[in-house]
Formats: C-alpha cells, structure tokens, sequence
C-alpha cells in the first residue's frame, strides 16, 4: 500500500461542500424529522441541517451515487451506486442517528437504479440498472437477501423506478419502458411473484411513481409527458392526463399531498398542481434555466416543498402562494480553476461551463454569477487591485468584469488562434499574461484607454496549461503539454530557462522566495526546481495512480497542496518532500485547489461540479 494511503497520516477536515448532484432522480429527500436534507454530491451521501446548513458526510461507496431511500421512521438511509461495466454495484444502509455504515448490500452489477424502504423498516427493496436488470428484496435486520426476480419480462424494456406501498410491508410497484408491475413478497417460500399491470393500448416510459396513502392507486409519470393513474388491486388502468396541457420534455418527479392533489415536476422546468382524474393544471409556475425538475421533496405535509433540478440548484417552493426561492446553487459542469483575491480568505471565485460565480468562503453562499451562454471558462485570475476579474474562454477570447456587478469591463476578442487555456496578472494591474491552445504565452497591456499586445512569445507546442508571474513582475513561467516549463523574460520577451520532462505539465508554483519552482502533472511526479539555471534539485512521487491537476504553494512557504486524479488532497512539508495530510471528499477528479491567503482553508474543485474548503492543518 503506497505511504500516503497509511492510518499514519492524518486526515483534513472538511468544513464545507458547496455541490448537489441535479442529475439523481428523486435523489433530493427531506428527512421525517423536518429538520434536515439528504442528497448525493460523487460518491458521497450529505446530511445537512435546513436552516443552519451544518453538514455530515456519509462516504463509503467507490463511485458516484445513483439513488437514494430514506425508511419512514428515518432510523435509516440506504444509497445505491454506479461502477464500471462488469463490476458488482453496492447498495449502502446508514444508521441515521450514528451516521455511520450499517450495513453494506453487494448483488447488482454496474448500477442500483432504484431503492425503497418497506412501511416498517423490515425490507428494503432495490433495482438495479439496465445492465442488470432485477429486483432484490432485503431483510433489513438480518442484512441479507430474501429473494429475487427479473425486474420484467424479456419482451419490454428496462425498469426505472419502483416505489413501496404505504400500509404493507409485502406490496410494491415498479415501472419503466413499457413495463408496469405489482409485486408481492411471499416470505415462506422466498418469492415475489409479479402482476403485470393492462395499460390497454397505451405505450409509456414511466420515470417515477408515486402510491396513494390508502394503498388503492398509485401513479405512474410518464416519458411522453403525462401521469397514468393504476388500481393497485385489479392492476388496471383507471384514469391518464392531462390528455392536451401534456407536462412537455416529460413527468421526471413527482410527489403527492395530503389533500389528494399531485405535485409534478417537468423536464423542460415545470412545477405543477394537479387535481382530478383529469390530472387538471390547477398551479403551475416554471423555473427558468433549471433544466429539468429532478427531485420534489415535501417537507412535513407539503406547505413547504423542496425541488431539486439538473443543473445542480434547490429551489424552496410556498405551497399556498406558489411562489419560489433559490435555495442552493453550484456548478452543474466540471470545474476548471479557484482563485481567491490578493490578501483576501473571505471571498473566492470559480468558473466552469457558461459561467464565473464568486463566494464567500464562510458561509459558502453565491454573491456573484456572470453568465457567458456556450462557452467555457478554462481560467480565471484576479487584479491586484480588486477592481476586475480577468478570465480564459475557449471562444479565442479573454474578458474581464466588475466584480460587484458582474458587467463586463472589456473584451480582447481572438486573443489567442485556438482557445485561451491560461491566465496571469502583473501586481501593478498594467499587464496580462495569457496561454493559448496552439502554445503561445502573449502578454497583454491593459490601461482605461484600451488593451493592447505587446508580445507574443512562441516556443511551446502544446496548449499551455499554467502561468504564474514573479512578484517583480520581471518573470513569469509557463508550463505546457508539451513536457516544457518555460521561464520568461518580461523586459526583453525571451526565454531565461527551460524545464523538459517526460510528461505534460499541468502545474506551477514559484516559492514564494521565488529562488525555486516546484511543477507536476501526468507523470504523477514533483519536482523541486532552480529558477536561475532550471537545474532539478529533487523529485517525488506524488500519486499513486493519475495525473496532478492541481497544485498551490502556502504563503509560509512550509507546505504546498496537490489534487488530481486520484481524487485525494494531500498537504506536503516542501523542505522534507513528505505528506503531512489527506483529504478524501471528491467523488471526481480534483481540477484545481488553492490555499487562502491567510493559511485558514483549502479549496479544491473538481470534474464533478463540486467545490470543497478544507481546514488548514497546523503543524
């Protein structure tokens, strides 16, 4: 086992997880306590507190979440998970009061579809994924297996969703493409035998069900956008709807009220009431740019609702005005880089897919989002002077924004010929220095007057992947693909040094005395450099498995930070070369991380959309 993976070296605490995994069907729940949230970010299970917003972590699974089942009484939850074709997909039962690993359920292959609990927290029932196929009920208290079946018949397709009756520990349903099932456990001779359900002539995709609380019907959202209601006794087709306002993009969630009314989430943002047999549209509000609406969760009996949607936001909904508020944001694509403002540990800013959004780093709330429908952000930098934010775009362009408004300050257009993949500023606010995708580092003269280039400087010949400036602003060094770290001359635009390694470098750190640099990337190696002759002074393996994404220097200068493929943050005593703490929380592999000014918290980002702080460990 690699040193670094040893009991022996300490774990960093986690303080905070901005990140909501949009994409899990029904993944959003409320707790029966009312108190508390549960949701899936990668492989990890968050417990947070609704009001203080105080969050656990359940980690246990070896890949991302795909499901999530909470019993009725809330003693326990229980979460399924994705892994790679041909392996064996878990499901996990948590104690809730512990908030530790009950007990660990191992039968399906590559994925756990769906899961739910009996009315008595005696069996839980799971499904697993197209590549598998079947359902398994298992007996909770003893933690093994009951019995299984194929989820349908070979003719129709596969099985979506199942949800477990209200009153009867030995009744449940199960829906998918053209597929409509009621099941009942026969205990004493270990079966479950199934009743296909007479849809007549009707074809459906169903995506969720839904059971009444008599146990008489139950409902079933369908792909083509309306709700089929089923007798749960003659297996019959009662009623479907709307048969004209159809829920367009389909029924993706659903979840029903006291009142006998159903609350529906659409894939194209839609959030309904309907009523009747008629499923008539009695409220309907739609929420813009959230995708599709993957998760309702009632709170208590549903006067307030939450709502989870694709693009990784939780929305409050008020039942009786109907109105909503934005609860909870992040990334809903990769992350590609963290920065935080000279001098500044309360705030930071990170960009992805379409957008740069700024934080604060205390309460991990959203203080900022700048929108560029289509593109992406690759990287972004601040000015000295707080008075813009620089960014990277993979539209050839670099734009820079206000940022407490967010509006855009200029604009370089075809700043580099292939796409903008770096960015650095000088400390006196005067220059930028870019890195584009055809390997040239140009440096940029930025004044209220206009923006100009001063030099394009040619000698890479991969896309460039990390600047960073020294604090005379003399010198600068880039690293690239291209298996070279090149240090610049920013008087007279030449090379001063050059670094070759076997790999393609991903990033650079000056120490802050600025006589050494130290770089990484997929070699998974670091190495300890001299900046006036590029000589290498050490190397160390910094990985086990995958390349290093991430790298940032502490401004004592006593440590730096690595995050990679491997999904772990390690911190490194620099003088010694040795791993002093790791963090595991990542579900996707960590893009970026940069420690705060002030050596308070570390942030990492990841592939996943997700941004994690981190305690700084004193030694």
């Amino acid at each position: 086992m690699p040193k670094e993976g040893r009991q022996d070296v300490p774990e960093l605490e986690i303080v905070s997880v901005i990140g909501f995994y949009g994409s899990v069907y029904a993944g959003l729940k409320v707790h029966p306590d009312r108190e508390h949230f549960i949701y899936p970010l990668g492989n990890t299970v968050i417990v947070e507190h609704i009001t203080s917003h105080k969050q656990y972590f359940l980690t246990g699974h070896t890949n991302d979440v795909s499901c999530v089942a909470v019993s009725n009484s809330g003693k326990y939850l229980a979460s399924g998970q994705i892994t790679h074709m041909g392996f064996k997909a878990d499901v996990i039962i948590w104690d809730y009061a512990a908030k530790q690993l009950y007990c660990r359920l191992t039968l399906h292959k590559v994925k756990v579809q769906s899961l739910a609990f009996s009315p008595k927290d005696t069996f839980l029932v799971s499904l697993g994924g197209q590549d598998d196929g079947s359902i398994v009920v298992w007996d909770v208290k003893s933690k093994e297996a009951v019995c299984g079946a194929p989820a349908a018949v070979k003719s129709a397709g596969t099985t979506y969703c199942v949800a477990y009756c209200n009153n009867d520990d030995f009744k449940f349903v199960s829906g998918g493409d053209g597929t409509i099932r009621v099941w009942t456990l026969d205990l004493k001779n270990r079966k479950i035998p199934a009743v296909d359900c007479n849809m007549g002539q009707l074809k459906r995709i169903v995506k969720c069900i839904e059971v009444s609380d008599d146990d008489s019907y139950f409902y079933c959202g369908t792909t083509s956008g309306d709700v089929l209601k089923m007798n749960v006794s003659n297996h019959i087709l009662s009623f479907y709807g709307p048969e004209k306002d159809k829920f367009s993009m389909g029924v993706t969630s659903m979840s029903l009220v006291k009142t006998g009314a159903i609350l529906i989430g659409g894939g194209d943002g839609t959030v309904a009431v309907c009523k009747g047999d008629k499923f008539k549209r009695v409220k309907s509000e739609k929420v813009n740019g959230a995708g599709a609406i993957t998760s309702i969760a009632l709170r208590g009996n549903g006067h307030q609702f939450f709502v989870g949607a694709a693009n990784a936001q939780v929305y409050l909904f008020n039942f009786a005005e109907f109105t909503y508020e934005l609860l909870a944001t992040c990334h809903a694509a990769a992350v590609n880089d963290i920065v935080f403002p000279p001098e500044l540990s309360e705030l930071f800013a990170t960009c992805s897919k379409n957008d740069i959004r700024v934080w604060n780093a205390m309460t991990c709330k959203e203080l900022l989002r700048i929108t560029v429908p289509n593109m992406t952000c690759n990287a972004i930098d601040f000015m000295r002077d707080g008075k813009s934010i620089v960014s990277a775009w993979d539209d050839n362009k670099i734009r820079a924004f206000y940022p407490e408004s967010g509006k855009l300050m200029y604009m370089i257009e075809d700043a580099h010929t292939k796409e903008v993949t770096a960015i650095a500023t000088t400390s006196d606010c005067k220059r930028i220095i870019s890195g584009g995708g055809e390997g040239q580092v140009r440096v940029w003269y930025v004044s209220p007057k206009g923006q100009s280039l001063v030099e394009a400087m040619k000698e890479h010949k991969g896309a460039v992947s990390c600047i960073k400036v020294r604090k005379n602003d003399k010198e600068c060094i880039s690293a690239s693909s291209d298996g070279t770290c090149i240090i610049w001359d920013l008087d007279r635009f030449v090379r001063n040094q050059v670094i070759f390694a076997n790999t393609l470098f991903r990033c650079v750190c000056y120490h802050p005395d600025e006589h050494q640099v130290i770089t990484s990337g997929t070699d998974r190696k670091i190495g300890y450099w001299e900046t006036y002759n590029a000589a290498q002074i050490r190397e160390v393996d910094g990985s086990p498995s995958g390349s290093i994404n991430g790298m940032d220097m502490a401004t004592d200068g006593l440590t730096f930070v690595t995050g990679g493929d491997d999904k772990l943050i390690k911190v490194w005593n620099y003088a010694e070369g040795k791993v002093m703490s790791i963090g595991k929380g990542h579900s996707g592999a960590i893009t970026r991380l940069r420690v705060c000014p002030h050596q308070k918290l570390i942030v990492s980002v990841s592939r996943d959309g997700a941004i994690i702080s981190w305690k700084f460990p004193r030694n």
